[in-house]
């Protein structure tokens, strides 16, 4: 790792943590109760190196096989990191994720919910799980629907005693963003709920602004992502 690249992810980074904190105190909010998930799926570990040597712990990723297969080694040079699922969790990958991740943004189903609570007892690991609400009603994506999470989440809760640590959204790319976190930051504390995961590179900082607790961010760090 060049000096160069080092000191280029130490300043990437630190633009994106001074915007965070001082979003946060526009909100009247304390910076640390935002959590940076730094967004590395697709990268290499060649990328993700030089963001660890700047000081990133958190990162996110939306495969569970790409993180079993790049992170061991990561994590056995840095201390510290935590995990993060930020994509879509089949039931027949539970066990690597609950063995993986330290939290998990995608519980969208009861069958996904019930194999969680089971495999989280086998595993006697109880990673931070996040339910994902289709705030924008898209049928071609992942989420429970606003009418439906309220029921969604005191089944998670009260029958399964699934630890619901917040609630994910990702707005649709042509609304506004700021309508979408509104209604999240709504549906959490009509059901008690205190994590928000939203916010992306584009519009992190409003997400802020609304309340969000874990905000998810790649390209603002990594820069363009490669297809993958």
């Amino acid at each position: 790792m060049s000096q160069t690249t080092q000191e280029h992810a130490a300043a990437t980074l630190n633009t994106v943590r001074s915007r965070i904190n001082a979003a946060a105190r526009r909100a009247q909010r304390a910076p640390a109760d935002v959590t940076l998930i730094a967004v590395s799926k697709t990268f290499a570990a060649a990328d993700i190196t030089p963001v660890l040597a700047a000081g990133q712990r958190v990162f996110g990723e939306n495969r569970v096989q790409e993180a079993v297969q790049k992170w061991p080694p990561l994590q056995a040079r840095y201390d510290g990191v935590k995990l993060h699922l930020i994509g879509p969790l089949q039931t027949n990958k539970v066990k690597d994720a609950v063995a993986v991740f330290d939290a998990i943004h995608a519980v969208d189903r009861p069958k996904l919910a019930r194999a969680l609570a089971a495999e989280m007892a086998r595993q006697g690991r109880t990673p931070q799980l996040f339910i994902q609400i289709n705030t924008g009603e898209e049928p071609q994506k992942a989420g429970v629907m606003p009418a439906e999470a309220p029921a969604f989440i005191a089944q998670c809760r009260d029958d399964l005693g699934l630890p619901i640590a917040g609630l994910m959204c990702i707005p649709p790319v042509a609304e506004n963003a700021a309508l979408h976190f509104a209604l999240l930051a709504q549906l959490a504390q009509r059901t008690g709920v205190r994590g928000l995961s939203m916010g992306m590179s584009a519009d992190y900082e409003t997400a802020i602004a609304l309340g969000a607790t874990h905000v998810r961010v790649g390209s603002a760090i990594f820069g363009p992502r490669v297809p993958h």
